[in-house]
């Protein structure tokens, strides 16, 4: 085929560097461009790239609103990377016929595998006996030092079991803990007899649970789902983790339920405003912070760049991606 008559490929703009082979699928069927850093594009970069872009690529951190897509006529995929899509103003999209989409499913196993590292980090204080170990304070064995909270024979409460509470409720079984939950949808007798969960409501499971870890989706509803009020319910010298969003805990109401010594500790990978700086959490020890890493392995990058393919190869090709977010825009959708 000559010069002139070869195919043009549709743009597709991916908005960060990843390791090669992530993506280099998507290179078979469309023309792809690669931010070249691992961080964040500016907002005018962001906008050029986008300009003849038939699908873009955001992270969960990434403001896709009605004036970016304004910039893109041709847009005609969101696809994001991540499970989380607060950052796309999906009726925006669905306005102007822009399918968007996430990645279920593959942030289940490294999202659940870190609440229940977070778990066992808070309750057998192992960050600070690593400090304590390294500052070489550690001068003889003692019955009580640095002493910790068992996981066994406790309750752990999870709120939100969709498929990452579910994958930790098997984790925490495991370990011989008890475990209720409350999700906006109850499981089915079948479902909660196989995975050793007990339904609660909201209310009761923070009165009950030794432990409590969330796994909701943030939306107006769940914004400060565990704010002042429910802090007060939970069991005195109780845990707190959060993997999910950090909206959906009032921070502000969860550092005076730590300062008052009414919780016993908290382990934090999401925080309201992120990245978090200039914190009081910084200076308590019995509070774990991470960097919004839940999803950060090998194998859970691999799996959401292979659910942002079968997306973006869905799309291009006509078909109704799998993991579709916005499910109104489909028959008024660009094509």
């Amino acid at each position: 085929m000559s010069p002139s008559r070869k195919k043009v490929l549709p743009l597709v703009y991916l908005s960060r560097r990843f390791r090669p082979g992530n993506f280099d699928k998507l290179r078979a069927f469309s023309d792809l461009c690669v931010h070249d850093r691992t961080s964040a594009p500016s907002a005018a970069t962001y906008r050029r790239a986008a300009r003849d872009a038939v699908a873009v690529i955001p992270m969960v951190t990434d403001p896709i609103d009605g004036a970016f897509m304004d910039g893109a006529p041709r847009l005609r995929l969101v696809a994001n990377f991540g499970v989380g899509f607060e950052n796309i103003d999906l009726s925006a999209a669905a306005e102007r016929g822009i399918l968007a989409t996430n990645t279920p499913g593959a942030v289940v196993g490294p999202t659940a595998e870190l609440a229940m590292g977070l778990l066992l980090a808070v309750c057998r204080r192992i960050p600070e006996a690593d400090a304590f170990t390294r500052a070489e304070s550690w001068g003889e064995w003692t019955p009580y030092l640095l002493e910790g909270k068992s996981l066994a024979g406790g309750t752990l409460g999870i709120v939100g079991l969709g498929g990452i509470g579910s994958a930790l409720a098997r984790m925490a079984g495991g370990f011989g803990m008890k475990v209720r939950y409350w999700s906006r949808r109850r499981r089915t007798r079948k479902e909660e007899s196989a995975l050793g969960v007990r339904y609660l409501s909201l209310g009761r499971l923070l009165t009950e649970s030794d432990f409590v870890s969330l796994h909701v989706a943030l939306n107006e509803e769940t914004r400060h789902l565990i704010g002042e009020r429910e802090l007060a319910r939970m069991k005195e010298g109780a845990i707190l983790i959060n993997t999910a969003r950090g909206a959906v805990v009032d921070e502000r109401a969860l550092v005076r339920a730590l300062r008052s010594g009414h919780l016993g500790g908290a382990g934090l990978d999401v925080y309201e405003r992120e990245p978090i700086q200039k914190s009081p959490l910084f200076g308590m020890k019995n509070v774990v912070l991470l960097p919004h890493v839940g999803t950060s392995t090998g194998k859970g990058i691999e799996d959401m760049a292979d659910r942002v393919v079968a997306n973006v190869r869905a799309c291009l090709s006509g078909k109704r991606p799998p993991d579709l977010l916005n499910p109104s825009a489909w028959r008024a959708r660009r094509r």
